[in-house]
């Protein structure tokens, strides 16, 4: 009977998604645009490859400005989202417009790029081709001729165009089970994957190389032209709440007290194993979870003096929250093979 109910609401949801393409007419922005996005419920890394990607650009001489809705945040937008622990940078001297900083405003993901992203303008807004406006009325001019916008979790966002479509597929859980939300967790049928012109397999650290080549199958079926690159999400340091950092080694044979409000908790917890971490409790909240005082408090009852590690992405939401000392967040940075950045922007820029 349930699930029924569930498949019925599955052809309803189908149903809209088929009436949204057929109604939405793509706006087109005056810089380029690069889309981030999957096509599942959470879970594949968009965030870290978000962040590598813009870090890429700025390398390449580009100015990129991230688009995101923003899941959770209570201001509409658009605005510029500003991380509390930073000055203002390069990139935001001249800039005016309405500048926010808490996740309960702007969610908790657009928070952790504004404060791993020194020079790069985040503007949180549901319409992102208004938030593009946006930023270019308010960022400085001399910006404008090398802008590149970065589409946050953009497979679905058919209301602006965009130049280039990287989805995102998780090795560890590449669809589910192949059905549409809410009977699985696809957010389009599989059909979806033709539109994209570049594709990230993510986490394929811990798949074999047999799962790999069998995912890949599966893609060249509905689309056969874009390349496929492996790529995995790497720890790079233990950071406290200031983003002060301490080298992986420190978890070595630690025993710790873990914690995380994720798609994917369990792969989390699988890094801090690798690294020697000996974890003592681990706890997992529901993928962006809002944290109360009455969480932290019972985490560190629950830890009794041990070091607590979590997740960057939780971590800037417990930063408006009386934290003790010895609470850090694990960064991890998305790491692809060669070639991937080389297609993006040169596809980008002629």
């Amino acid at each position: 009977m349930f699930e029924g109910t569930l498949g019925l609401l599955s052809v309803f949801y189908s149903f809209g998604l088929k009436c949204r393409k057929l109604m939405v007419k793509p706006k087109r922005l005056p810089s380029k645009v690069i889309s981030v996005g999957n096509l599942t419920l959470g879970g594949t890394g968009k965030t870290p490859a978000v962040i590598a990607i813009s870090e890429e650009a700025k390398k390449r001489g580009l100015q990129p400005c991230i688009l995101t809705r923003g899941y959770k945040g209570k201001v509409k937008g658009p605005c510029f989202v500003k991380s509390a622990n930073n000055s203002a940078s390069p990139a935001e001297k001249g800039q005016r417009g309405v500048t926010v900083c808490t996740s309960a405003d702007v969610g908790d993901e657009p928070v952790l790029m504004a404060e791993r992203l020194k020079d790069v303008p985040v503007v949180k807004c549901e319409d992102r081709y208004k938030g593009g406006l946006f930023a270019l009325d308010s960022l400085p001019v001399t910006l404008h001729p090398s802008l590149v916008f970065i589409l946050d979790d953009g497979f679905q966002h058919w209301s602006l165009h965009r130049d280039i479509d990287i989805l995102l597929i998780d090795a560890t859980n590449p669809f589910g089970n192949e059905k549409l939300f809410p009977e699985g967790r696809l957010r389009e049928p599989l059909s979806s994957i033709i539109r994209a012109n570049i594709i990230a397999l993510t986490k394929t650290d811990v798949v074999s190389k047999k799962t790999i080549s069998s995912i890949i199958q599966k893609i060249k079926k509905y689309n056969s032209e874009a390349p496929v690159y492996t790529a995995s999400h790497r720890a790079a340091a233990i950071v406290n709440a200031s983003g002060e950092s301490m080298g992986l080694d420190t978890l070595k044979n630690k025993k710790i007290h873990a914690f995380a409000g994720i798609a994917n908790p369990n792969y989390f917890k699988d890094i801090l194993i690798s690294h020697g971490a000996e974890i003592a409790q681990f706890k997992s909240f529901r993928d962006h979870y809002i944290y109360k005082q009455r969480d932290i408090d019972k985490i560190r009852s629950e830890a009794a003096g041990l070091d607590t590690i979590t997740t960057e992405k939780d971590l800037v939401k417990l930063k408006e929250l009386r934290l003790p000392d010895n609470i850090f967040a694990l960064r991890i940075e998305f790491s692809i093979e060669e070639g991937f950045y080389d297609k993006i922007f040169k596809d980008i820029t002629g």
